[in-house]
């Protein structure tokens, strides 16, 4: 049994295209904010500003629904 190309594979036929963003959004979004609000966190430690804390957290947000937008929203 051969390998469908890209070329043959539809929406209707392979359903893992939604299973797959489905999954990435989310991922996009929690990495997003887990990765800038540890450096937030580690920031304020390091310079005993806790306002780094929620900044580095909206900033992660943003940017992981920026990234979303990027890849599906186009």
């Amino acid at each position: 049994m051969r390998a469908m190309s890209e070329q043959e594979r539809t929406p209707e036929s392979d359903g893992r295209d939604f299973a797959d963003a489905a999954w990435s959004i989310p991922s996009y979004v929690l990495s997003g904010i887990l990765v800038w609000g540890g450096l937030g966190w580690l920031l304020s430690r390091w310079t005993d500003v806790h306002a780094f804390i929620p900044i580095g957290v909206i900033l992660g947000a943003v940017l992981g629904v920026y990234l979303v937008y990027l890849k599906y929203g186009r």
